[in-house]
Protein backbone atom coordinates (compact mmCIF):
# COMPACT_ATOMS: atom_id res chain seq x y z
CA UNK A 1 0.00 0.00 0.00
CA UNK A 2 1.32 3.45 -0.91
CA UNK A 3 1.95 5.95 1.84
CA UNK A 4 0.72 9.53 2.33
CA UNK A 5 1.42 12.32 4.82
CA UNK A 6 -1.74 14.02 6.08
CA UNK A 7 -2.05 17.46 7.66
CA UNK A 8 -4.04 16.91 10.86
CA UNK A 9 -5.20 20.23 12.31
CA UNK A 10 -7.46 19.12 15.13
CA UNK A 11 -10.51 20.63 13.44
CA UNK A 12 -13.46 18.76 11.97
CA UNK A 13 -12.27 18.47 8.37
CA UNK A 14 -8.83 16.84 8.42
CA UNK A 15 -9.78 13.69 10.42
CA UNK A 16 -12.61 13.07 7.94
CA UNK A 17 -10.18 13.48 5.01
CA UNK A 18 -7.85 10.91 6.59
CA UNK A 19 -10.71 8.48 7.22
CA UNK A 20 -11.92 8.68 3.61
CA UNK A 21 -8.52 7.62 2.26
CA UNK A 22 -7.42 5.13 4.91
CA UNK A 23 -8.62 2.12 2.93
CA UNK A 24 -6.42 3.07 -0.03
CA UNK A 25 -3.33 4.55 1.62
CA UNK A 26 -1.05 4.04 4.62
CA UNK A 27 -1.46 7.47 6.24
CA UNK A 28 0.97 9.22 8.59
CA UNK A 29 -0.47 12.45 10.03
CA UNK A 30 1.52 15.53 11.00
CA UNK A 31 0.22 18.27 13.28
CA UNK A 32 1.85 21.71 13.13
CA UNK A 33 1.34 23.10 16.62
CA UNK A 34 1.68 26.64 17.96
CA UNK A 35 3.17 26.13 21.39
CA UNK A 36 3.82 28.28 23.40
CA UNK A 37 1.14 30.52 21.86
CA UNK A 38 -1.44 27.86 22.79
CA UNK A 39 -1.61 25.38 25.65
CA UNK A 40 -1.09 21.62 25.62
CA UNK A 41 -4.81 20.97 25.08
CA UNK A 42 -4.32 21.51 21.33
CA UNK A 43 -1.82 18.66 21.17
CA UNK A 44 -3.86 16.43 23.46
CA UNK A 45 -6.86 16.86 21.15
CA UNK A 46 -4.77 15.80 18.15
CA UNK A 47 -3.36 12.78 20.02
CA UNK A 48 -6.93 11.64 20.76
CA UNK A 49 -7.91 12.05 17.11
CA UNK A 50 -4.86 10.08 15.96
CA UNK A 51 -5.69 7.30 18.41
CA UNK A 52 -9.32 7.22 17.27
CA UNK A 53 -8.21 7.03 13.62
CA UNK A 54 -5.88 4.14 14.55
CA UNK A 55 -2.83 5.58 12.79
CA UNK A 56 0.53 3.98 13.52
CA UNK A 57 2.51 7.19 13.90
CA UNK A 58 1.97 10.92 14.50
CA UNK A 59 4.40 13.79 13.92
CA UNK A 60 4.04 16.82 16.24
CA UNK A 61 5.92 19.71 14.63
CA UNK A 62 6.63 23.06 16.42
CA UNK A 63 5.57 25.63 13.85
CA UNK A 64 5.45 28.91 15.79
CA UNK A 65 8.93 30.11 14.63
CA UNK A 66 7.93 29.55 11.00
CA UNK A 67 4.64 31.41 11.43
CA UNK A 68 6.34 34.31 13.21
CA UNK A 69 8.84 34.61 10.36
CA UNK A 70 5.97 34.81 7.88
CA UNK A 71 4.37 37.62 9.90
CA UNK A 72 7.64 39.54 10.20
CA UNK A 73 8.91 39.24 6.62
CA UNK A 74 5.98 38.68 4.27
CA UNK A 75 2.84 40.54 3.21
CA UNK A 76 0.46 39.77 6.04
CA UNK A 77 -2.63 39.52 3.84
CA UNK A 78 -1.15 36.35 2.28
CA UNK A 79 -0.45 34.75 5.69
CA UNK A 80 -2.88 31.84 5.34
CA UNK A 81 -1.69 30.95 1.85
CA UNK A 82 1.98 31.17 2.82
CA UNK A 83 1.53 29.23 6.05
CA UNK A 84 -0.25 26.43 4.21
CA UNK A 85 2.56 26.25 1.63
CA UNK A 86 5.08 26.12 4.49
CA UNK A 87 3.16 23.25 6.11
CA UNK A 88 3.00 21.34 2.84
CA UNK A 89 6.73 21.82 2.26
CA UNK A 90 7.48 20.52 5.75
CA UNK A 91 5.16 17.61 5.04
CA UNK A 92 7.10 16.99 1.82
CA UNK A 93 10.31 16.69 3.85
CA UNK A 94 8.58 14.16 6.12
CA UNK A 95 7.28 12.38 3.00
CA UNK A 96 10.84 11.93 1.75
CA UNK A 97 11.82 10.41 5.09
CA UNK A 98 8.75 8.17 5.16
CA UNK A 99 8.94 7.30 1.45
CA UNK A 100 5.41 8.68 0.99
CA UNK A 101 4.02 9.55 -2.44
CA UNK A 102 1.16 11.90 -1.54
CA UNK A 103 0.04 14.67 0.79
CA UNK A 104 -3.51 14.82 2.20
CA UNK A 105 -5.44 17.82 3.44
CA UNK A 106 -8.99 18.53 4.60
CA UNK A 107 -9.27 21.62 2.42
CA UNK A 108 -12.61 22.16 0.73
CA UNK A 109 -13.44 24.75 -1.84
CA UNK A 110 -14.30 28.26 -0.61
CA UNK A 111 -14.99 27.36 3.01
CA UNK A 112 -12.38 29.81 4.34
CA UNK A 113 -10.15 32.44 2.78
CA UNK A 114 -7.18 30.23 1.90
CA UNK A 115 -9.49 27.77 0.17
CA UNK A 116 -10.84 29.86 -2.69
CA UNK A 117 -10.07 28.39 -6.10
CA UNK A 118 -7.52 31.12 -6.72
CA UNK A 119 -5.69 30.52 -3.44
CA UNK A 120 -5.77 26.73 -3.72
CA UNK A 121 -4.15 27.16 -7.14
CA UNK A 122 -1.41 29.36 -5.67
CA UNK A 123 -0.77 26.81 -2.92
CA UNK A 124 -0.66 23.83 -5.29
CA UNK A 125 1.74 25.53 -7.71
CA UNK A 126 4.31 25.93 -4.91
CA UNK A 127 4.21 22.31 -3.72
CA UNK A 128 5.94 19.54 -5.66
CA UNK A 129 4.22 16.49 -4.19
CA UNK A 130 0.71 15.60 -5.33
CA UNK A 131 -1.94 16.88 -2.91
CA UNK A 132 -5.08 14.81 -2.34
CA UNK A 133 -8.14 16.81 -1.23
CA UNK A 134 -10.93 14.28 -0.68
CA UNK A 135 -13.26 16.92 0.81
CA UNK A 136 -12.80 19.44 -2.00
CA UNK A 137 -16.48 19.54 -3.03
CA UNK A 138 -18.08 18.76 0.34
CA UNK A 139 -20.06 21.41 2.18
CA UNK A 140 -19.66 21.82 5.94
CA UNK A 141 -22.77 19.87 6.88
CA UNK A 142 -21.68 16.89 4.77
CA UNK A 143 -18.33 16.87 6.57
CA UNK A 144 -20.03 17.12 9.98
CA UNK A 145 -22.29 14.20 9.04
CA UNK A 146 -19.30 11.98 8.24
CA UNK A 147 -17.45 13.15 11.37
CA UNK A 148 -20.46 12.09 13.45
CA UNK A 149 -20.61 8.72 11.68
CA UNK A 150 -16.94 7.93 12.36
CA UNK A 151 -16.91 9.35 15.89
CA UNK A 152 -14.47 12.25 15.41
CA UNK A 153 -16.93 15.15 15.65
CA UNK A 154 -17.07 15.31 19.46
CA UNK A 155 -13.26 15.14 19.61
CA UNK A 156 -12.85 17.87 16.98
CA UNK A 157 -15.53 20.39 17.86
CA UNK A 158 -14.70 23.64 19.57
CA UNK A 159 -12.57 26.53 18.33
CA UNK A 160 -9.72 25.54 16.07
CA UNK A 161 -6.54 27.44 16.92
CA UNK A 162 -5.32 28.26 13.44
CA UNK A 163 -5.60 32.03 13.12
CA UNK A 164 -3.74 33.45 16.12
CA UNK A 165 -1.28 35.35 13.93
CA UNK A 166 -3.48 35.75 10.88
CA UNK A 167 -4.75 39.00 9.33
CA UNK A 168 -8.26 40.35 9.85
CA UNK A 169 -8.72 40.70 6.09
CA UNK A 170 -6.84 37.85 4.38
CA UNK A 171 -6.49 37.76 0.62
CA UNK A 172 -9.19 35.74 -1.14
CA UNK A 173 -7.47 35.99 -4.53
CA UNK A 174 -3.79 35.56 -5.23
CA UNK A 175 -1.28 35.34 -8.04
CA UNK A 176 1.11 32.34 -7.88
CA UNK A 177 4.01 34.49 -9.08
CA UNK A 178 3.41 37.08 -6.36
CA UNK A 179 3.20 34.31 -3.75
CA UNK A 180 6.51 32.96 -5.01
CA UNK A 181 8.13 36.36 -4.48
CA UNK A 182 6.77 36.45 -0.92
CA UNK A 183 8.29 33.03 -0.20
CA UNK A 184 11.68 34.31 -1.37
CA UNK A 185 11.69 36.85 1.46
CA UNK A 186 12.65 34.21 3.99
CA UNK A 187 14.92 31.17 4.19
CA UNK A 188 12.03 28.72 4.37
CA UNK A 189 14.16 25.62 3.98
CA UNK A 190 16.29 26.48 7.02
CA UNK A 191 13.19 27.30 9.10
CA UNK A 192 11.57 23.99 8.17
CA UNK A 193 14.73 21.98 8.86
CA UNK A 194 14.86 23.49 12.34
CA UNK A 195 11.19 22.70 12.83
CA UNK A 196 11.64 19.07 11.85
CA UNK A 197 14.75 18.74 14.00
CA UNK A 198 12.54 19.53 17.00
CA UNK A 199 9.55 17.45 15.89
CA UNK A 200 8.22 14.76 18.21
CA UNK A 201 7.20 11.41 16.71
CA UNK A 202 4.47 9.62 18.66
CA UNK A 203 4.07 5.89 18.09
CA UNK A 204 2.03 4.89 21.13
CA UNK A 205 -1.34 6.36 22.02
Amino acid sequence: MQKAIALLSGGIDSPVAIHLLQSQLDIVPVHFHQLPLVDESEIEKVRKLAKHLKVKKLYLAPFTPVLKALVEKCNHKHYFILSKIAMFRAAEMIAQKEKASYLITGENLAQVSSQTLSNLTSITKHVSTEILRPLLTYDKQEIINVANQIGTYELSKGPEICNLLGPKKPSTRSDPEEIGKELEKLDLRALLEECLKNTEIVTTF
